[in-house]
């Protein structure tokens, strides 16, 4: 069975989604690890909950060493926001999967991340956003695409009630690709991704 790290960095509702699908039986995984690199994180206490192994590490030497000693096999980046350094990234080649809250490429790359995405969405007056799920590379949001949702917010107008609707997507995506990948059902070719 694969084993899973989760990273996280806040709240942790993504990573929460994936232990209410994990413990629905709907993700054939071990969530073995989950690490922040903040000792406030509330995604920390969603993990002890959970009866999940978590750990605080800002070092990001100190954390590639903690995922190969505990022999992870795959990383999700659930809302973690630090930018992961090359020798991270070549460890886990196509082994690392990030959410975003944006329909990649619109509104990502270096800054963009929690509110800032959404303030973008609304300064530039789009009727549409969504979440996308990709796999990291090393250019910040740049890894292929491995799944997109859409949403109207044509009727909303702050930031946070955008983000509370693509939360809802995030939620519903994140945890499905996880499974998916758990099922070996994600092929790259030629830099598209196929699920089987």
């Amino acid at each position: 069975m694969l084993r899973l790290a989760v990273l996280v960095s806040g709240g942790g509702t993504d990573l929460q989604s994936i232990i209410d699908e994990h413990k629905k039986g709907n993700i054939n995984c071990e969530i073995a690890l989950v690490i922040s690199n903040r000792k406030s994180a509330y995604g920390l206490e969603r993990a002890k909950q959970a009866g999940i192994p978590t750990a605080c590490i800002k070092d990001q030497k100190e954390l590639l060493k903690k995922l190969q000693d505990e022999k992870i096999d795959f990383i999700v980046l659930a809302g973690y926001l630090a930018i992961l350094q090359e020798d991270l990234i070549k460890a886990y080649p196509n082994k690392i999967i990030n959410i975003h809250p944006s329909l990649i490429p619109s509104f990502c790359g270096p800054g963009m991340y929690g509110l800032h995405v959404h303030e973008a969405a609304l300064d530039k007056g789009v009727k549409v956003s969504g979440a996308t799920v990709h796999f990291v590379s090393e250019e910040v949001d740049g890894g292929p695409i491995i799944y997109q949702e859409a949403v109207s917010i044509a009727d909303l107008d702050t930031a946070e009630a955008i983000q509370k609707r693509v939360l809802e997507i995030e939620h519903k995506i994140l945890p499905m690709v996880v499974r998916y990948y758990c099922e070996d059902r994600i092929r790259i070719e030629k830099g598209r991704v196929h699920i089987l």
